[in-house]
């Protein structure tokens, strides 16, 4: 039986690529998940568990007869291919555990072209539900010259590959247009900056697509929400409200990727 269970085991992996990535994204140890691999040990009810889950199939099923088990996963195949939303969201299954350390509210900070030069500060909060780590991100802007107003929320999920975050988002409007984030911090124990890229969609003077840096800083839990709101909006690039961190990262895309807009670049 412990026998069927490691070639089971490594019949699934060959079918699942990296051994490191599987490790990772299970949440089991690469030198403990190798022992079930050889067969010289079973994991304990909670690892079988974990396993059988990421793996979409029952606990027991694992430690069937080899070849009884090979047919299994070969009618699976044949009669339930995976559809469209299964293909979309495997990255984004078993993040728990890699991402538990990013959990909580963040200002993002961007350059978009709909507001000129100036930064704009947005709110973001990173959280747990059914297994998947998900994000909500609320913009607001107020253009008092042309008595404008900018309202929007948008819901994403979140994935680490690597030390990169991808944050893939979708604006909650009818209509609303989808946003992609690649965020990585400079330190693995440093987690107060992410820096990285952000590419969405200007909704003035007309829709245009553009990617520009993207800075976000973690807030400290004393922070109220009505605080964390409030800071949210567009702000002078020399604003005394704005982290010099922020700024210096910032402007220097201006010079360093960008040099015909500061900041962003329309696509």
């Amino acid at each position: 039986m412990p026998e069927n269970f490691s070639e089971n085991l490594r019949s699934l992996c060959a079918e699942h690529g990296s051994i490191a990535q599987i490790c990772r994204e299970v949440g089991i140890n690469r030198q403990q998940f190798n022992r079930y691999l050889n067969g010289t040990s079973l994991p304990a009810a909670h690892n079988l568990r974990r396993i059988a889950r990421y793996f979409d199939i029952p606990e027991a099923r694992l430690f069937a007869p080899q070849a009884e088990f090979e047919a299994q996963l070969s009618d699976a195949a044949r009669t339930t291919p995976p559809g469209p939303s299964d293909s979309f969201l495997e990255p984004f299954r078993g993040q728990q555990r890699n991402l538990k350390r990013y959990l909580g509210f963040y200002h993002a900070y961007f350059r978009t072209p709909s507001w000129g030069e100036g930064i704009f500060c947005s709110l973001t909060r990173f959280f747990e539900r059914d297994g998947f780590i998900l994000s909500r991100n609320l913009e607001i802007a107020h253009d008092p010259e042309q008595s404008i107003r900018q309202i929007s929320r948008y819901e994403g999920m979140v994935t680490q590959r690597g030390n990169r975050l991808f944050i893939t988002e979708h604006e909650r409007a009818h209509e609303g247009s989808v946003a992609q984030t690649i965020l990585f911090s400079a330190h693995r124990q440093q987690l107060k900056y992410l820096r990285g890229m952000t590419m969405g969609l200007a909704w003035r003077p007309f829709p245009r697509p553009y990617a520009a840096r993207a800075i976000w800083k973690r807030l400290d839990e004393r922070v109220s929400a009505r605080e964390a709101i409030a800071a949210c909006g567009v702000y002078p690039v020399r604003s005394t409200r704005i982290d010099p961190t922020v700024r210096n990262y910032l402007e220097a895309s201006a010079v360093e990727d960008f040099p015909d807009m500061p900041g962003s670049v329309l696509l």
